[in-house]
Formats: structure tokens, sequence, C-alpha cells
């Protein structure tokens, strides 16, 4: 086999195995061996500019796949018709396929060293580390071990980059055999039976509380007039009561509405404002809902806002991690029209935020920032007992991304060891134990509301307190070892 054909086949075959990692397939035990195609390929390419160019088309066809929705999604709000939709979705993968280029060119530096499988492993970390960083967000490799109960126990201590340095770990140790290396350098793999004595991850008790949650399943092409509004509002409020005054079940904790595609202006809306803060009252539980508000300099602030049981407003979070096309456009895709409706890029906020109700904390984290592992675990190390996360998948259809966004948010649970709380526009609604398992589900899209079961918990992992240091000290001995590759080495004469 010529060596082209051969990096060709390791390529493709590792983008196919990283693909089927995740939903709807979620053949989660190949996690272990996605990369040693590419590896093995890599390892017998001694031309960089080859090795980036595999590397960057195995990632350009993993991002072109998982995230083939962002066509749809352009297609139905984004203005994008046709060849046009599909080439927005060709620009993102291109751009994200660069750091599996970057990746695959420095990994063949060390693939011939006895040290090559921490090496391998510190580098990919390192650099899938910087996708949050960089740009956009999504499925890390770790995030496929959601359900592997001996990784998993990596994840409060690492974080899901622990996990993504395990499988990297393993992938490269079967490389290593494939290519009949010295039998003595798996020995790096002997740590990972360390994993044994961490604990596992999991509540430490039942949960103790109950949230109603309101599922509000407004669709995203409703024609907002005065009436529909209060039309709207009306339903949510009588469904908010219906639930959490329902005498067959327990006294709700808390009351959620998720983020809806809904003119929700709690700051400029009397008519809103007052009705919003009557269901709060007559509930009696603090109410936590998605609504607009607004900059000083008039930009739009995408924001989670909490009443107590009196109505009465007790905080507000803007959220800081927007999506791209969603919410604002990013420089140089002006021909992309902005998904949400409101006029102008929104506005970031300045930070995380932690509620105080009832004597407990709270921290509320809106949609896509669910993505961010180290951007979470800072509402919990600021105190936050239960996570809540108000989503609107609305915009996804019923396709493939609802299930990827879900994993998501499981694996932040188990970070920080916290229930999460997610109520939904039209789902997946859900409560997530720390162990990333759900324990409650509403049916997707429908008008509906459920208790969602959690605890509070205030202990701190050591990856709350400590967020991402191991993925940037991977990144750090990762560049170390190729630099060291490339020092001159000295040869006495003879």
């Amino acid at each position: 086999m010529y060596r082209w054909q051969l990096s060709l086949a390791g390529a493709v075959l590792t983008a196919v195995f990283l693909i089927v990692l995740f939903p709807p397939f979620q053949i989660a035990l190949l996690a272990p061996v996605a990369l040693t195609p590419l590896l093995y390929a890599l390892a017998q390419e001694p031309d960089g500019k080859h090795r980036f160019l595999w590397g960057w088309l195995c990632g350009f066809l993993y991002w072109v796949i998982v995230c083939h929705w962002i066509r749809d999604v352009l297609a139905a709000y984004g203005g994008l018709t046709g060849p046009l939709s599909w080439l927005a979705v060709v620009l993102f993968a291109a751009a994200k396929g660069l750091h599996m280029g970057v990746f695959a060119w420095l990994a063949g530096f060390v693939l011939n060293r006895s040290w090559a499988i921490p090496a391998v492993a510190a580098l990919w970390t390192g650099i899938e580390r910087t996708h949050g960083t960089l740009g956009f967000a999504w499925l890390t490799l770790g995030n496929a071990g959601i359900e592997m109960a001996a990784p998993l126990r990596a994840a409060p201590v690492f974080g899901v980059y622990g996990l993504s340095f395990i499988f990297t770990l393993l992938a490269t140790g079967l490389t290593m055999v494939a290519l009949r290396r010295d039998r003595r350098q798996l020995a790096w793999l002997l740590p990972l039976v360390l994993l044994y004595v961490l604990p596992v991850a999991g509540p430490t008790k039942a949960p103790e509380a109950q949230a109603a949650a309101i599922q509000t399943n407004i669709g995203a092409d409703v024609k907002w007039t005065v009436e529909e509004k209060d039309r709207v509002v009306k339903r949510l409020s009588l469904l908010t009561l219906q639930e959490a005054l329902d005498v067959a079940k327990p006294k709700p904790s808390l009351v959620l509405w998720p983020e809806a595609p809904a003119p929700f202006y709690y700051y400029d809306d009397a008519a809103f404002r007052e009705q919003v803060t009557g269901a709060a009252r007559l509930a009696g539980a603090p109410l936590l809902f998605a609504g607009v508000a607004y900059t000083a300099q008039k930009e739009p602030l995408n924001s989670a806002i909490l009443l107590g049981p009196e109505g009465q407003l007790l905080g507000r979070y803007d959220k800081v991690n927007l999506v791209p096309f969603g919410e604002y456009i990013p420089g140089g895709f002006g021909w992309i029209q902005k998904i949400s409706s409101e006029a102008g890029n929104y506005a970031p906020g300045t930070g995380p935020k932690v509620f105080i109700t009832e004597g407990h904390t709270l921290g509320a984290f809106i949609c896509y920032e669910s993505a961010f592992p180290s951007y979470i675990r800072d509402f919990a190390k600021s105190g936050a007992e239960v996570l809540i996360n108000l989503t609107n998948d609305g915009y996804f259809g019923h396709g493939i991304a609802r299930q990827q966004h879900l994993q998501l948010v499981r694996m932040r649970a188990v970070e920080n060891q916290r229930w999460v709380l997610r109520p939904a526009n039209d789902g997946i609604t859900a409560s997530i134990d720390p162990a990333g398992r759900i324990w409650d589900s509403l049916p997707e899209y429908k008008l509906t509301s459920g208790r969602l079961r959690f605890g509070w918990n205030r202990t701190k992992t050591l990856y709350t307190q400590y967020g991402d240091w191991f993925a940037w000290l991977c990144l750090a001995a990762g560049l170390a070892g190729v630099v060291y590759t490339q020092l001159p080495s000295y040869r006495p004469a003879e």
C-alpha cells in the first residue's frame, strides 16, 4: 500500500470512529481505539506538511458530520438556502479541522520515541482544550465516556479532559503494538490502574428536593402580537400553578421556565412583569426564567432572572458565552442572518453569578454554555449547590444535536458532583445526578410540566476548585516534548 493510501485510510477511519462515538450511534466502546488508525499512519509519514493535511482531513470529516445539523438550523432560521447553507457548514468544518491538523503535525515528532504514549496523549488533550478558547466548543473525545464507570472517576479530578487523556493513552498504546514497538513502552499504561483508587462518581444520598419544570414548547416561527404574548404567558402561568400547587406532590423548592423564543421583557414590559410576578407569588416558590434585558447602550442580553416566593426580584445572570450565528455574527460572516429575532448582536455578560434563595444557592447558565467545562465549574466554585441549564433546543428541530447537547451537560454534572436541572423549551427537559445519569425527564415536543428531583451539595471537587490545570499542563508538556525532539543531539566522535 502506498503511503498516501495508508494515510487516507487512517484519516477516514479515525474520523468514522470519532463520529460513531456520539449520538445518534453512541458506540462508546470505540473511544479507546478511535485515534489508532490515524496515529498508525502518522508514525509512517515523515513529512510534516502531509501529516497536517491528513490530520486536517480527519478533523474536517468529523466536524462536518457531527455538526451537520448546523446546515438545517441556518437554512431554517439563518436566511440561507441551498448551497449557501452547505457552504457555511463546510467553512465551519474547515476551520475546526485545523486543530486536528496541528495535532497530527506535532504528534509525528514524538511517535518514534519511547515516551510516545504519554506525549501523544498530552498533545491531544492540550490541543483539545483550545477548542473553547479559540472558537466553537462542542463534543470532546472524553464526552464519549459518560457511561463508562472507570474512566468517569477521573472527571471530578481532571474534568472531561482527563477522560480524553485516558482514551488517547490507550489508542497510542494500541498503535505501539501495531507498530511492533518494544513492549516495555506499554508500561506507560500501568498508572491507569490508579483509576480504581478514585471514588466512584455519583450522589452520596437520594434527592431530597423537587423542582416544578414547565416545558413551554414555543415555536421559533410564532408571530408575536400583544394578544399572542398575553395568551402564552397566561397559559404558562396557569400550568405553573397547576404543577406547583398539586396537592398530590410535595411543595417544590423551585419553579423553572426554560429559555424560549418569546418576547419576555421583564424590565421593559409591565404586563409581563405583573403576570410572572403573580405566578411566583401564587406558586409560593422561587421562579427562575429566561428573558431579554438590555445594557446601558441598549444592547440585548440573554438573561436568567430569579424571582422570590413573594414575587420579588432576587437577581439576574447575563449569558457570557454566546452562540455564533445564534446571538451574534462572527466577523466575515455578514452574509448569514442571525437566528435570534433581536435587533443587533447580543452583548455578553460579565461572568458567572450565584443566586441565593430560601437558604440555598444555585447557579443558572444558558443553553450552549454547557459546552464550556471551565466556565460551568465557576458556578460551583462560587458556591452553587445545584446547577440549572436553561435551554432552547427548538432550533435543532428533531435532529441529533439535542442528544449531543444533553451529553455535554451530563458531563458537567459529573465534573462538579452537582445535580443539574435542565428545563428545555421543547425538550429534553431532565434532572441529571452527579454521576451523569438522568433521573427524571419530560416527553419532548409538547407543552407540559412535571417534577425534577434533585439534591443540594456544597462539596467542591478538585476539578471545581482548580479547573483545567491538567489540560493546560498537558499542552505545555506535549509541546515541550516536541521541542525536545528537535534539539541537536551530541554524538562523540569514534
